[in-house]
């Protein structure tokens, strides 16, 4: 571990993922002190290039790395890698580690609508907010929408093939939310003791469908985009994601449960928490073109 400031930082778990890596970015900018929790030393120079004065390397399953992690922190902002099988196991030892630190404010980042049984990721993610609820510590509570970061996986084949593809219906409709609105609020949740207690829808303005995200990209692109439905073998092979595993079983039955009911949300608290309007979609290709 290398540290720089005296000042009590902010543990930041499955630090080293997108969500992770724009939140340190938001917290650093704030001018917040920030302990990084990485897999590996790989993960740990990307993170200390970012800026985060504090690393610690080791396994969220290992309760002991855990507990080390946050003695002398102020707050946890819990992420669990994404789609992991032992979600539930690694947010009891993460909670558990709070406890026994003392930890002021535990933030857990969950996802919209963990209610869902049908999409097994959300329900674990309810299962660790249930955790949470009956720890005793000050909480906080963020359920993001899927990121309008995740369309830039496929950027360079929209420009060049001029096709946005997605595993499931056209017309399916799902609320989105720009990873940095996300960032901004949880930097505000964190600096900010009235949030302790409150749970926290986190949706964009834009309830959309790929056939009308199609348009956006291409009215900024200046190209005609076309949307495609992509086979879910194909998706399999293009995300390096093994049939049969966890992994894949658990995305293929979010495509499903997204085609029957969509993904729908209200941005009325993240706007409130911004102290403006959220992102919208059109506003977030316009920044990326």
């Amino acid at each position: 571990m290398q540290a720089h400031r005296s000042v009590e930082p902010v543990l930041v778990t499955g630090a080293a993922g997108k969500t992770g890596r724009g939140l340190i970015r938001a917290l650093l900018r704030a001018g917040l002190a920030v302990r990084a929790f990485v897999r590996n030393a790989r993960q740990q120079q990307v993170l200390e290039e970012l800026g985060a004065e504090q690393t610690v390397e080791g396994d969220l399953r290992d309760r002991e790395a855990v507990l080390e992690a946050a003695i002398g922190v102020r707050s946890i902002y819990h992420i669990c890698p994404n789609v992991h099988p032992d979600e539930i196991d690694i947010g009891r030892g993460v909670v558990a580690a709070a406890r026994e630190a003392t930890v002021e404010h535990f933030v857990l980042h969950s996802v919209l609508h963990p209610q869902t049984e049908a999409m097994p990721h959300h329900w674990a993610k309810l299962r660790v907010e249930e955790l949470l609820l009956e720890s005793g510590l000050p909480f906080t509570i963020l359920q993001p929408a899927p990121y309008m970061q995740n369309m830039l996986g496929q950027w360079q084949r929209i420009r060049q093939e001029k096709v946005y593809s997605v595993p499931y219906a056209l017309t399916t409709r799902v609320a989105m939310v720009d990873l940095e609105d996300v960032a901004e609020a949880a930097v505000r949740v964190l600096s900010e003791p009235r949030h302790a207690g409150s749970t926290y829808e986190l949706c964009g303005p834009d309830l959309l469908h790929p056939l009308e995200i199609a348009t956006i990209l291409g009215r900024h692109l200046g190209i005609a985009v076309e949307a495609e439905i992509l086979p879910v073998e194909t998706w399999s092979r293009e995300a390096k994601c093994a049939p049969g595993s966890y992994r894949f079983e658990t995305l293929v039955k979010m495509f499903h449960y997204y085609e029957r009911y969509g993904m729908v949300g209200s941005p009325g608290v993240l706007g409130w928490l911004l102290d403006r309007p959220p992102t919208r979609f059109s506003e977030f290709v316009e920044k990326h073109v």
